[in-house]
């Protein structure tokens, strides 16, 4: 099988590469395309940097991998949607992002652009997976290892799903995991932006821990007592549970 890997927090980042090499490990054919410079919040974003509409890739050679690899000048949505669509050498059949440094749970998911390369290559009809290590907002020294480990368990999973089923994987930051679980998402995530008030016509947004607990059984209370964690996602769906019967109207 041929994988397409990349990232949000860019080309040089050791996720980036600690999950490439996790990827052969499994057996798996090895592209590397990842943003030439940190591109995190991005979401599926298909916004190339530069407006020639022209997406700029250079190739470029990685310490200690033996891959085709491309830093690419866009945001990790459009590389994925490019490779989805036969870009650096011809279109995969697993699409692989991360390993963030950060984790990504519950439903801000929406505005991460690691996750938001896997949705596109769901869009797509690319079976993927994002993953992420949880690594706080005081910096400790990331487990890039522990996290090869869980997604070398992962990937024969991902490999019996469904055709263009896509996962999230989040990897507690620890040296000894307690396991696997399946998780709900979370209602929101363990970092929120607060918006500060900094002079007239501006405000500064700041991470800041959530100071609510989060329910058990979701992504952020699983991640947080230990364990590594499981979701599976839908992209943009319909949803029939909140259609109502419709007034007459005819123009």
């Amino acid at each position: 099988m041929r994988a397409l890997i990349t990232n949000d927090d860019g080309i040089d980042s050791p996720g980036l590469a600690t999950l490439a090499r996790a990827a052969l490990d499994s057996g798996l054919d090895v592209v590397i395309a990842a943003p030439s410079t940190q591109a995190s919040g991005t979401s599926a974003s298909v916004a190339a940097v530069g407006d020639t509409g022209r997406v700029v890739s250079e190739r470029r050679s990685l310490p200690g991998l033996d891959v085709e690899a491309y830093a690419v000048a866009a945001h990790p949505g459009l590389i994925s949607l490019i490779a989805c669509r036969g870009g650096f050498g011809g279109k995969p059949d697993v699409l692989l992002s991360g390993i963030n440094l950060g984790a990504n749970v519950g439903r801000a998911v929406l505005h991460s652009g690691t996750v938001g390369a896997a949705l596109t290559a769901h869009l797509n009809d690319i079976t993927s997976m994002a993953v992420s290590l949880d690594v706080g907002l005081d910096g400790p020294e990331p487990l890039w290892d522990k996290a090869g480990e869980a997604v070398r368990v992962v990937l024969p999973v991902l490999q019996e799903m469904p055709a263009a089923s896509v996962l999230s994987l989040n990897v507690p930051n620890r040296a000894e995991v307690r396991g696997l679980r399946w998780a709900e998402l979370a209602r929101f995530g363990t970092v929120q932006s607060r918006v500060d008030e900094v002079g007239e016509n501006e405000v500064e947004l700041v991470a800041v821990y959530s100071e609510d607990s989060p329910a058990p059984g979701t992504d952020a209370a699983l991640l947080a007592d230990g364990y590594a964690t499981l979701t599976a996602l839908r992209s943009v769906d319909r949803d029939t549970s909140a259609e109502r019967p419709l007034p007459a109207w005819s123009a």
